[in-house]
């Protein structure tokens, strides 16, 4: 039996790999190096990537992928003869020699040792217990090191690391600033920007932008306002500091966020979701107008809509995006995937987003980047003023699975609560534009409709021309300073004395950890969520018994039950003689403080040996208590 050569099986995993072509050629992209051979050495591949890491390294691998991302993932190949036995420790041990060089300008490298037959996978210097048994294309290896499951503890603790470098180190005072750089480096990042560690202030800087500006090209073809989120990063005001330990650890810390997104687990919780929440955890009392939506309440309502893959979503006061985040990663999965035709048009038709602060739209067109998604539908508008009404008005899909088109099907929106932002008006704004029977959701102040229906100013409008179906209570700590409920509107449908359905969701499971605020450590959050889905579309609450019947002619919110008024025998006789001492002109706490001292320190009082106590009375019999 004729076993292959070294030559040869380098050669067949190198095509495998797709470190070479057909034709043996080495491949070379703007994003990486990559070959085969024993005539390279680390100095010249260090000279073709611009870095003096492999000086004085004259060995040869076998084969290689070097990306000029330094924060990307390197592979280097060791292969043998098919004769040779890849299970000796000194095969291994030349392998993880070539890993420890590539170490010095790379935090992560799979290695790979091959025979042709057998094989064996390193991240870094542990092996891979369990990989593929055949030899893969090199976007496998480089998957090893994207997370399978969120850590969402690791997420808090990265969050509070760039807040405080950037406020610190950086002096960006501005939390949305904040926010909008370090979301602009990881669409930079997830763009292919080369941040080197050691790259100083100037040219850290203007990569993101330039990155930034090269990944917008092809998406403002789509959106031109696009253009405003450059815009809003240049303006964003920074020290140009000469703390080289702090870009470091940014970058560090932003590659770290950037491998977390790319999680084939981001369909079930979205990172950005988490990232942007931890973040309004520092705001100041001036920057509060701005409330960002929890990721476990996204998801609630996407369900309590029964969104799907056909439907068209619209949030007009989108923030971050989170809704349209949250919609488009669940409608993705139901397709099948995000590389289907599917998913593809949901991205490009069924998601619509009105954002009128400048520099939260631009947050907001960040946060859809970063998921891939350039052609979201995304307008800087007021949504109280006539043209964003026509724009809502005109938005008309035609699905290839549908013939016809349809507007808007589905509305999930968080508005801003005050009413100096327009709560109400916006509310009206969208019920007024959509199509008849969109089925809406808004989160809103527990009273907020109430109060608006006594002062005549939206509630009495508002329900002559659409259907309040559902009115959910949220727990009550789920916002800092306001108690929050879901309401559900039918929109063109009157509620012409139709009553309302409640419930009352006291408790989501979540725990405030300190400095990470409210976190479900205890993952009971899903089976919360199975339970209320079901109870709510069941229309019975067997479990809390929360459920009731509304009349929206006495009430426009959840009416929490009140406590029966409950009274005992020791608060009857504390009244009856705070009466009767009040009546004889005795000193209600000067009797109390004598009574204690009588009780304690004086003489006529005996402690038995079993620590209860007598007191001595006028008639010399004693009173145990």
């Amino acid at each position: 039996m004729a076993f292959r050569t070294e030559d040869q099986v380098r050669n067949e995993a190198g095509i495998t790999l797709g470190f070479i072509d057909s034709h043996g050629n080495n491949v070379e992209t703007s994003k990486f190096i990559s070959g085969v051979g024993q005539l390279t050495t680390f100095i010249q591949l260090g000279n073709r990537l611009g870095t003096t890491d492999f000086n004085g390294v004259s060995d040869k691998p076998d084969g290689w992928l070097l990306p000029y991302n330094q924060n990307g993932v390197a592979i280097v190949l060791e292969t043998k003869s098919e004769k040779e036995d890849i299970s000796k420790d000194k095969w291994k041990n030349e392998l993880l020699k070539n890993i420890v060089i590539l170490n010095r300008h790379y935090s992560k490298v799979a290695g790979i040792l091959y025979n042709g037959k057998d094989i064996r996978v390193f991240m870094n210097n542990d092996e891979v217990p369990s990989p593929a048994a055949t030899l893969q294309r090199l976007e496998y290896y480089t998957k090893l090191f994207v997370a399978d499951s969120i850590d969402k503890g690791r997420i808090y603790d990265l969050t509070m690391k760039i807040n405080n470098c950037l406020h610190k180190e950086f002096g960006v005072k501005n939390l949305n600033h904040r926010m909008i750089f370090t979301a602009c480096a990881l669409v930079a990042v997830k763009e292919g920007a080369i941040l080197h560690k050691g790259t100083e202030y100037s040219l850290f800087h203007q990569t993101i932008l330039s990155q930034l500006s090269k990944s917008l090209k092809d998406a403002k073809k789509q959106n031109e306002k696009l253009d405003l989120l450059c815009d809003v990063y240049s303006e964003i005001k920074m020290n140009t500091t000469d703390n080289q330990q702090a870009i470091d650890n940014f970058i560090d810390w932003v590659t770290e966020i950037s491998d977390l997104i790319n999680s084939d687990n981001w369909n079930g919780e979205d990172v950005m979701a988490i990232f942007f929440n931890e973040f309004n955890r520092y705001k100041g009392k001036s920057e509060r107008g701005q409330v960002f939506t929890p990721d476990h309440i996204t998801s609630f309502m996407y369900r309590l809509l029964e969104v799907n893959q056909h439907d068209v979503i619209l949030d007009a006061a989108c923030g971050s995006g989170a809704f349209l985040v949250k919609s488009m990663c669940n409608m993705i999965k139901e397709a099948g995937g995000i590389n289907t035709d599917k998913a593809r048009e949901i991205k490009a038709k069924q998601l619509y987003g009105i954002e009128f602060d400048r520099e939260i739209y631009a947050l907001a067109c960040a946060n859809m980047l970063i998921h891939k998604d350039g052609k979201t539908n995304l307008e800087q508008l007021d949504t109280r003023k006539d043209d964003a009404a026509k724009w809502i008005r005109e938005i008309k899909v035609k699905l290839e699975s549908n013939s016809q088109s349809k507007g808007v099907t589905k509305v999930l929106m968080n508005p801003p609560f005050e009413r100096a932002y327009g709560c109400m008006t916006i509310v009206k704004a969208v019920l007024d534009n959509v199509p008849t029977g969109t089925m809406c959701a808004f989160i809103l102040p527990d009273k907020k409709l109430e109060k608006d229906l006594a002062d005549k100013k939206f509630g009495n409008k508002v329900l002559k021309d659409h259907r309040v179906t559902t009115i959910i209570k949220l727990p009550e700590n789920l916002f800092t300073g306001v108690t929050t409920s879901i309401f559900v509107f039918e929109a063109h449908k009157p509620q012409n004395g139709q009553n309302i359905i409640g419930y009352y969701i006291e408790e989501d499971g979540l725990e405030t950890v300190k400095n990470q605020g409210r976190q479900d450590i205890k993952n009971r959050w899903n089976g919360i969520e199975d339970y209320w889905i079901q109870a709510i579309h069941d229309g019975m609450d067997s479990k809390y018994n929360t459920r009731q019947i509304i009349n929206p002619a006495e009430h426009l919110s959840y009416q929490k039950p009140e406590k029966p008024f409950e009274i005992f025998e020791e608060d009857f006789i504390k009244t009856v003689m705070d009466y009767e001492m009040y009546k004889n002109g005795i000193d209600v706490k000067a009797f109390q403080s004598n009574l204690l001292s009588k009780v304690l320190y004086s003489s006529e009082v005996l402690q038995n040996d079993d620590s209860s106590i007598s007191i001595l009375l006028k008639d010399g019999k004693k009173n145990d208590n």
